[in-house]
């Protein structure tokens, strides 16, 4: 299976993956998908909003509510990894195969989802498809969102009809995310599993710089109002204030106009990722920033403006989820500074577990990450074994 996705969306310079959703590449994957699950038999359902899940549906009717999902995201981030969130699918279909060489007959529904637009790579908006699907997204908000090209969400998904919603997580009791990991923990601890303990709470946030547009040549360095400088010097200060705390700020994208060479900037907008091991010191981090912005505009004769795009709190997951498991007495614990469809599912009160993959370069969101083979499967046993037990 792995070899089917390799090649798929990837960049011959980098080595790295564009598979934006909605796009040729990503939508290559969704039917990959699709084919891997007729083959084995599992019901398709899908969603107003692009998401899917395939079930295996025990032979007597379930107990209402006690349906287990697994499964992640196809989609990358612009330029992106191989593992991020196809490892998990990719998982997930295994251990079907897993436990059914064991001769293993569910007794709840157990199925595999695929949730669209988790990077928030096109439209902005993380966990898009997770959040829509149950409901902490409204698809009037959604449908006006638009990508770098001016493309609306509306006008590539076609969203509910009057009065619909999405029903694909309708009687799901448990969910378990399996993902390569984005740290470099469990190479710390010379672990190929580990267990996630929470989310950091985590957002984006516009900032907006407004200064006036002027002659590069002409213009006396004394009287320019540059929105260039202000952002410089926010970007610093982000640094500076997540070291301190010992938290995570990046200004990781930006947009300038006119943007032209020879000419100052009218203006400038910038996007802040902050991460952080508490709702308050979020709060807190944010806020020290646009602090400081606020005070250079005012030396630089500039404005500043921000606004919060998207922000998730903390979110804990719920280790019992994994107890009984093979080798779960030993499963390291760690912490999770990603965001994860399994957040949003855990905010919307389904019981939420996930298990990381060992990246032995500790490198995500690049083409530099990775996992061995053997840690892999490691992470299959480890999810069938989980997912035998909760569907027993």
């Amino acid at each position: 299976m792995w070899a089917d996705l390799a090649p798929v969306g990837r960049a011959a310079t980098s080595g790295g993956y564009f598979r934006q959703p909605f796009a040729s590449a990503e939508r290559e994957l969704a039917a990959w998908f699709e084919e891997q699950c007729a083959a084995r038999g599992l019901r398709l359902e899908r969603d107003p909003f692009g998401n899917v899940a395939a079930w295996w549906d025990p032979p007597a009717p379930p107990v209402p509510g006690s349906a287990v999902l697994t499964g992640s995201h196809l989609d990358s981030v612009l330029d992106g990894g191989a593992y991020d969130g196809p490892l998990g699918v990719v998982s997930a279909l295994a251990a079907i195969d897993v436990l059914r060489g064991r001769g293993f007959v569910p007794g709840r529904p157990l199925g595999v989802s695929v949730f669209v637009e988790e990077e928030g790579s096109r439209f902005g908006l993380a966990c898009l498809g997770s959040r829509l699907a149950v409901g902490a997204t409204s698809w009037e908000d959604a449908r006006a969102l638009r990508d770098r090209d001016g493309v609306a969400l509306g006008d590539v998904v076609p969203g509910p009809g009057a009065g619909e919603r999405s029903t694909l997580l309708d009687g799901v009791g448990a969910f378990v995310e399996l993902h390569v990991e984005q740290g470099r923990g469990l190479v710390d601890l010379d672990e190929p599993v580990g267990v996630a303990s929470e989310i950091w709470p985590h957002g984006r946030y516009r900032f907006d710089f407004g200064g006036e547009a002027n002659h590069a040549g002409s213009t006396r360095m004394e009287d320019r109002h540059d929105p260039m400088l202000t952002y410089a010097m926010t970007a610093l200060a982000a640094n500076k204030q997540a070291r301190l705390a010992g938290q995570r700020a990046t200004f990781g994208r930006i947009e300038v106009a006119p943007n032209g060479t020879n000419a100052v900037a009218s203006r400038v907008t910038a996007w802040l990722d902050a991460r952080a091991s508490s709702d308050a010191a979020l709060a807190d981090l944010v806020a020290a920033v646009e602090r400081q912005a606020a005070d250079r505009a005012d030396r630089d004769g500039t404005t500043v403006t921000v606004t919060p795009e998207s922000v998730s709190g903390s979110v804990g997951f719920d280790l019992t989820l994994h107890l009984g498991g093979p080798g779960h007495d030993r499963w390291p614990v760690l912490p999770s500074q990603a965001g994860h469809d399994a957040g949003i599912l855990s905010a919307a009160g389904i019981a939420t577990a996930m298990l990381f993959v060992r990246n032995p370069t500790g490198v995500s969101h690049a083409p530099a990450e990775s996992a061995e083979t053997a840690d892999c499967l490691a992470g299959v046993t480890a999810l069938a074994g989980t997912l035998e037990r909760l569907a027993r």
